[in-house]
Order: structure tokens, then sequence, then C-alpha cells
């Protein structure tokens, strides 16, 4: 072939029942069971040519820079396989129930990006994506995609058609690659903030990715966590509110008369003995621990008379109403039940 003489681009005409973005990239493997070869798609790909190699065995069929779309789907048929082979997934319409990309998610800035938060980078400034794969599988970074490997990859959710890591581990992602304190806040603020997620859940992942022994991490965490029981808070008093319940006492400590303090409640119904404590535990490595202090409270209050219902921050947020229906039966029930001890109630 004369190499000065332009080359005329391949259509592989089968590709054309695919969406407009998979005709654009494509893996190598499709392009081989559309009848172009490996030295006809690299002559294609030569400077000046009308293709574009994005990845190892990842091709864009058009010679300008790619959108945010492409290398989001090149990064992912990269990463991903389809099960039973050794081939790179590419998306088809043989089986519409068959995951188009087995195996990786797009996780750390970008997911976040994907999820709709505003302190991430866009898309198009991202020198590379990250992209989630189970831990045993052979791959490398490469070009503009980072591999992240994990024991248990979580469930994807779907994000205009793209499996994107859940957003704690994203999260988690994204955190592992910052070193400033001031934009790991900001992202931690805007997860719980913004309704993404709990500050529990955040943790858990922080946690499992051993970023808790980091002090930019630690102390955007401690706020985050302030962040969560001030929006907690803020979710149950809008509770008692809207949905017409006696009000109560906020904020209180329960002591015996002359005797041991019993604990603080966030809200405390004293003619009924009822109290409402939110659980805004984060699961760090003391978790255990304070899981018994919370459970040692609630049954000393118990044989006490007083029913204690709690409350996470997540049913508060998913599920209002029916909260409200647990705690308007206890307070219904408190006829039915022997009279509670006397405690005396102090501001906490």
């Amino acid at each position: 072939m004369n190499h000065n003489t332009p080359v005329p681009p391949l259509s592989p005409r089968p590709l054309r029942h695919l969406a407009e973005v998979h005709r654009r990239v494509v893996t190598a493997g499709r392009l081989r069971a559309q009848g172009v070869s490996v030295a006809e798609a690299n002559e294609q790909c030569r400077p000046g040519g009308p293709w574009q190699q994005l990845l190892p065995g990842v091709f864009l069929l058009h010679p300008g820079p790619p959108t945010s779309e492409e290398r989001l789907h090149a990064v992912l048929m990269y990463a991903a396989r389809e099960r039973g082979t050794g081939v790179p997934a590419q998306p088809g319409a043989e089986d519409p129930h068959r995951p188009v990309y087995a195996e990786a998610m797009i996780t750390g800035l970008a997911a976040l990006t994907l999820h709709g938060f505003s302190s991430t980078p866009p898309l198009l400034s991202l020198d590379r994506i990250d992209v989630l794969v189970p831990r045993m599988r052979r791959l490398r970074s490469a070009g503009g995609a980072r591999i992240v490997r994990t024991s248990a990859l979580p469930a994807a959710e779907q994000v205009t058609g793209l499996p994107v890591a859940p957003v704690p581990r994203a999260l988690a992602d994204a955190v592992t690659e910052l070193t400033d304190a001031s934009a790991v806040r900001r992202l931690l603020t805007e997860a719980v903030r913004g309704g993404h997620c709990e500050p529990a859940a955040v943790v858990r992942e922080l946690n499992n990715a051993k970023l808790l022994n980091r002090p930019h991490v630690v102390d955007a965490v401690d706020s985050l966590l302030a962040e969560g029981r001030a929006i907690a808070e803020d979710r149950l008093y809008r509770m008692v509110r809207e949905y017409g319940l006696p009000d109560p006492v906020w904020n209180v400590d329960l002591r015996l008369p002359g005797g041991p303090h019993l604990g603080g409640l966030d809200a405390y119904w004293p003619d009924q003995a009822v109290a409402v404590e939110l659980d805004t535990r984060a699961p760090r490595q003391d978790e255990d621990a304070l899981w018994s202090e919370y459970a040692r409270k609630r049954e000393h209050l118990e044989r006490l008379g007083i029913t204690v219902v709690h409350i996470t921050p997540r049913k508060l947020r998913d599920a209002m109403e029916q909260q409200a229906t647990v705690v308007r039966t206890a307070l219904m029930a408190s006829g039915d039940r022997d009279p509670a001890a006397y405690v005396v109630v102090l501001p906490r």
C-alpha cells in the first residue's frame, strides 16, 4: 500500500444496529468479528488517518478528540469482559438482558460527577478515569484508564446508561488519590448535604479502604458526622411537625432522682415515657463497643418502663411517614403499660 495516499475509512456495516456511541467506539474483538483485521485497524490509526486507538484494543472511529461519553465507554470496553470469554465486552443488541459491561464500573471522581456532584471536576478535565474491577483481573492502567481493584465488587448503579460505583465506594476511591484536606471535606460534605448517601455508609467505605489513619481524612470525617447529625435532627423535627405528633422535649438527659445518669435522648415524651434516639453511629473500629453502649442504655431505660424508638438517619430520609407511625403507635400504647419509673429530665 502507498502510505502517501489517504487511507479510505473502513465502515463495518454490521455495527449500524448499535447505539451511536458504540458505532464510534469499538473493540478490536468487535472489529475482527466484522472482518477488520488488527493490521487494517492499525493502518486506519496512522497519523492523519480517520481512526485512533484510545486504549489497548479500543478504537475511536473518527479523528477528532473523544467526547466525555466516548472516553467513558472506551475505559469500560478496555476494562470489562464478557462472561465465559477472554474478549473485552462490546455492547450489542444480541441479548438485552446480558450486562453490557461485565465486571467493570466507573468509580472515583468521574463516578461522582456522573452522580451529579458539583464539587468534582468536569469529565473532560480529568486526565484519567477510574474503573473498578475484581482484584484477580489481569489488567493494567493504561492511557486515560486507571484500574482500581477490589475483592468485593459492589452492585453498579446505572447512570446515563453506564455502570457506575455507588457514591460511598466512588468517594473512597476518589479520596484515596486526594491529599488536599479541603477537597476531601468538600466531597464528603456534598455527599451528605446533597442527599447522596448517609455518613455511616461513607465512613464504612473509608474504613474498608484503610483511609481513617490519614489525618486530613479523619478531620473531614469528623465534620461529616457533625453535618450528618444536624441533618438527621432537622428531619426528626420535620417528622414531628408534618405528621402531627405531640411536641416532645428535645435533646435531654435522663437521670434517676439522686441516682445515676441514664443517657441522652434526641426527643422524649414524659407523659407517655416514650423516647427517640437517632442512631448516628459511624462504623469505625470501635463499632461493637459503641453498639453495646447503645444496647445497655436502651435495656436500662426499658427496665424503667420507658419505650425507646431507635431511628436511623436513612430511615428518616427514605421512610419518614413509616417512622412517624412507629412513634405514634408507641405513644398510643403507653396507656396500656404500667407507669414508668420517675426520672428527672434535664436539658442536654
